[in-house]
């Protein structure tokens, strides 16, 4: 369902996933204040449209901000870093990506929520070490949730040898593997050609996963990145 709602362009979408309930939230933060302000509108807009289902921001799996510049990343990240705390805390990921946009807005973000399949469980998070603004991943009941992993080498051949087997060791870790991987959601750089990404995935990954997403963005939390992987996966 895709609507105006108070001036923001909004998108809600309840379906069935990995035996759960999931709940997609989309939001583009409404013209005129700063990244940071839209920021906090929109977790607040999200609040409200999960309090109307039985669930809350502590729900929350996977965030994906939107930015139209740097600074408004940087500011738009930083917010979601104070509002997404404690128990809400979740796996992210961050693109510069003016085409994205339907509006004059600054920052827009991506929320997924999953009801669990009873009450009284909570998410596990697992941290970097040392730790670091994404988290590592989350488990919770029974599905495993990756951050979006990047690096910065000269070539996306380079990123690719390095994020491959973090995203393999992260999975280990979890209690899953890529042959439990139900989707990855690569978001490549609009300089780099979706072929070669195809084809040293393939050389790197020998399974068959599912779901495969991609998208093209014009940058990512620092420069000299080419492509940044989330992956979602069962236990």
């Amino acid at each position: 369902m895709n609507l105006r709602r108070r001036g923001c362009f909004y998108a809600k979408k309840i379906f069935q996933w990995l035996g759960r309930e999931f709940v997609a939230l989309s939001c583009e933060g409404k013209a005129g204040p700063t990244a940071k302000e839209q920021t906090q509108d929109i977790f607040r807009r999200f609040e409200e449209e999960l309090r109307s289902l039985g669930l809350s921001l502590d729900n929350t799996v996977r965030t994906r901000l939107w930015a139209k510049d740097r600074q408004s990343r940087n500011l738009g990240s930083g917010e979601r870093v104070v509002v997404l705390a404690g128990k809400a805390r979740s796996t992210s990921s961050s693109y510069i990506a003016p085409g994205h946009f339907d509006s004059d807005a600054r920052g827009a973000l991506d929320l997924l929520a999953m009801k669990p399949s009873r009450p009284g469980l909570e998410k596990i998070l697992k941290e970097y070490d040392p730790p670091m603004i994404p988290l590592r991943y989350l488990i919770y009941d029974s599905a495993v949730f990756l951050s979006g992993v990047t690096a910065v080498l000269p070539t996306l051949e380079n990123q690719l040898t390095d994020i491959l087997p973090r995203i393999g060791g992260s999975l280990k870790d979890a209690g899953s593997s890529w042959d439990k991987v139900v989707k990855v959601s690569f978001f490549l750089h609009r300089s780099q050609t979706l072929s070669l990404l195809k084809d040293l995935f393939r050389q790197r990954v020998a399974v068959d996963i599912p779901q495969m997403e991609y998208g093209f963005v014009d940058g990512y939390s620092a420069e000299g990145k080419l492509v940044e992987i989330e992956v979602t996966a069962a236990i």
